[in-house]
Order: C-alpha cells, then sequence, then structure tokens
C-alpha cells in the first residue's frame, strides 16, 4: 500500500484524470525536477505543471523539525504525493506530507519485529544505511546489520537509489530499526553455492597477522593465507582449496589482484513474510530473535 519512493510506482492518468483525483486516498509518484528559491517542489506530470508548496513537502516542516535538505534532496528523485487540488493557472497542487504522515502512523501501528519489506536505500553512511520503507518514510539500518561480512562504510554494500528487502528489526519510540543480513542466506546456502577446486572472484575485507580474509558473498568469507601487501577493500581472484562445514570454514589461496569490484547483485534468500529467529550456523554469534 505504502511503497518507497521509486519502486513500483503506480502509472500516471492523463492530466485531466489526475485532476480528479483531488481530495481522495489514492497515492501516485512522479519525478521532482526543480525546487523553487520557496522551497516548493515542482513535479514533472507530463503537459500539466504540479506543484507541493513547501508547508506539503515533508513530514516535520509546518512544526519546523524537517531540515532544509530533507526538501532540497528531493529534486531529481521521484515523490509520492496525493492530488489536492488546481490552481486558478492549471496547475495541480500536491501534497507529499499527507502520504507521508499516514503511512508513518500506519507503520508504527502495524509492523512486526521480524516483518520483511521492500525498501529503497536513500543514503548509505559509514555507521548505516538509510532506507525510505513508503512514501519517503525513513528507518535506519546499522552498518552490522547490513551483512555478515564486515564492511567499513555502507556505501561498500549499497548505492543510493538502490531497491532491497529488509526485515524489521524494532518500532520503538516512533523510530523503525531494519535488518538485512538475515535475508542473504546462512553459511550453508551461501556455501552451496561454491566447490573446492573453482577459481572465483572475491573481495578483501580484513588483513590480520594470521590470515587474509576474503568476501565471496556479503554473507560469505574464507580465510587465505597472510599477505600484508593486501588491503580491505581490494579486488582478487581466489582458488578454492577446501570447504569445512562442520566448521563452517574455507580455505582459499589468493592468486591475482584485481580491478576495484563493482557491486554485485544481491541474492535474497527470503523476500517476504515474517521471520521469528534466524542462526547464520549452528555454534555462530551471528542469531537474531525478533
Amino acid at each position: 500500500m505504502y511503497l518507497p519512493e521509486g519502486l513500483r510506482p503506480v502509472p500516471l492518468p492523463e492530466p485531466e484524470a489526475l485532476a480528479r483525483f483531488a481530495g481522495r486516498r489514492e497515492i501516485f509518484q512522479a519525478m521532482c525536477v526543480k525546487c523553487d528559491e520557496h522551497h516548493n517542489l515542482l513535479v514533472d506530470l507530463g503537459p500539466v505543471q504540479g506543484l507541493i508548496p513547501r508547508v506539503e513537502t515533508a513530514m516535520g516542516v509546518p512544526q519546523g523539525t524537517a531540515r532544509e535538505i530533507a526538501i532540497l534532496s528531493r529534486v531529481g528523485k521521484p515523490v509520492c504525493f496525493r492530488v489536492m487540488g488546481r490552481s486558478p493557472g492549471g496547475t495541480l497542487l500536491l501534497t507529499r506530507r499527507g502520504p507521508q504522515e499516514e503511512a508513518m502512523a500506519w507503520f508504527l501501528e502495524n509492523l512486526q519485529p521480524g516483518q520483511i519489506l521492500p525498501a529503497v536505500v536513500q543514503n548509505p553512511a559509514a555507521f548505516g544505511a538509510f532506507c525510505d520503507i513508503g512514501c519517503g518514510v525513513t528507518a535506519l539500518m546499522g552498518i552490522a546489520r547490513c551483512s555478515v561480512s564486515r564492511i567499513t562504510h555502507c556505501k561498500e554494500r549499497f548505492s543510493p537509489g538502490q531497491p532491497i528487502y529488509a526485515a524489521v528489526l524494532s518500532v520503538e519510540n516512533g523510530r523503525i530499526s531494519l535488518t538485512h543480513r538475515e535475508l542473504l542466506g546462512t553459511w550453508a546456502e551461501n556455501a552451496e553455492n561454491f566447490r573446492p577446486g573453482q577459481t572465483v572472484p572475491g573481495i578483501v575485507r580484513s588483513v590480520l597477522p594470521y590470515g587474509v580474509f576474503v568476501e565471496l558473498t556479503p554473507n560469505l568469507s574464507g580465510l587465505a593465507e597472510p599477505d600484508e601487501t593486501l588491503a580491505p577493500g581490494q579486488g582478487v581472484s581466489v582458488y578454492i582449496r577446501s570447504i569445512v562445514p562442520e566448521k563452517q570454514k574455507i580455505k582459499l589461496t589468493i592468486l591475482d589482484r584485481l580491478e576495484p569490484p563493482r557491486p554485485q547483485p544481491l541474492r535474497y534468500y527470503r523476500t517476504a513474510g515474517r521471520l521469528d529467529r534466524w542462526a547464520y550456523a549452528p555454534g555462530s554469534a551471528a542469531v537474531t530473535v525478533f
């Protein structure tokens, strides 16, 4: 019902038909093409211009609790809206704040820990990633919740505007927290895609005196021999020497350096429903109880 901005929007009706939705509950999306000097947002509706007055651009604007960047940053991106009416000049007047406030109220009342949602990454940061879970409502995913494989910045895992799936970690004090790693598969599920004797690309994640941890997937790493000339984030090709399921260990040999890796499409093992408990592997510290 409340889709993230930019994710599977409802097709826009023709402008005259769209005007007839004034005062109704339907939520649409279109591209914001400009923020004027008064911080009103202009929306591309085809032959007719749409305008979101500043006070209707986001939650918290009327109360003065929203930062101006919440308005300015919408330019060049899809925005959700309802139709309020039409100006004498023919411009369609829209509200983004209305759907946003309604979506937030629904989320706070209905979301349960473990529930899986579609989301869109807004801003990857060093401490976590802000994600739109519906109509521009933001939820935070801490960096430790992005994947089992450790990263130093969320831009190593996500890019702005990227559609993802996430699970609700908590709903507390008007804030929604997300987790992601539980949807990327267990150790066994990820290891099933590899065999000893294969050579595959990987990403160096940590360089330690006793060895180099190389990420094979966001939820699977192996250990290669020590090499102080490598650095975290570097691409490598690795030979898989052995896979030991009972110890959840993969032994690797680094064969070559590669160009900086491009982000790969994420493989999800769950995209719907609700999780009660998730364990990465027997005896693993990566356990989530929702």
